[in-house]
């Protein structure tokens, strides 16, 4: 009994931190044991078998993210080496749509921490800043597959001469961490900056 009550616990704090109902949480456990061959542990490897990242063109950033320690939470740069199921729910709330039942301030900080986790994702070398040549490398991972008619994956028409941009959607010379802090409004399209 006393193992049952302690199991529910876990579950209602793993919703709280995560967002997802118990019967999600309990089908999230269920694919991962699938995934880690029932150990308690998933490393970087045993995303090979998900044929529904094969095809992807960033199927290696998205793997990447599930081990980015700023997403985890755990660090401002690195990568883990394995990840627990705390950790993959963690990754996989990310997710989620944004819950709009939520106070407003809820909201945007889910929005915030939805917009860090695309960051990081292409911020590759975790150094605050997306390069030019990191979005080069998105861009070709996008675009250059054989067949996509009259698309050059390495014109860069449109992208100003900045070397970097910022989390904000804004191109600047230089960018850091306080640029996180949005608001809705100023979310757009890409524009030139100083």
């Amino acid at each position: 009994m006393g193992a049952a009550h302690s199991a529910s616990e876990e579950v209602r704090e793993l919703e709280g931190k995560t967002g997802f109902s118990s019967d999600q949480i309990e089908q999230l456990h269920r694919r991962f044991k699938q995934l880690s061959g029932d150990q308690p542990t998933i490393r970087k490897e045993n995303f090979n078998n998900v044929p529904d990242l094969e095809l992807n063109p960033i199927r290696s950033k998205i793997v990447r993210a599930f081990f980015d320690n700023r997403n985890l939470r755990k660090g401002s740069s690195g990568l883990a080496d394995e990840i627990n199921f705390e950790d993959f729910l963690t990754i996989m709330s990310y997710f989620r749509p944004i819950d709009t039942t939520l106070g407003e301030e809820q909201v945007e900080l889910s929005r915030k921490e939805k917009l860090k986790f695309l960051f990081h994702m292409y911020d590759s070398d975790s150094d605050g800043r997306i390069t030019l040549e990191e979005y080069r490398n998105v861009k070709y991972a996008l675009l250059a597959r054989p067949g996509a008619p009259g698309v050059s994956p390495f014109s860069d028409h449109g992208v100003p001469r900045s070397p970097s941009v910022c989390p904000t959607g804004r191109w600047w010379r230089s960018c850091s961490r306080e640029t996180l802090t949005l608001k809705r409004s100023r979310l757009g399209p890409l524009q030139t900056g100083p």
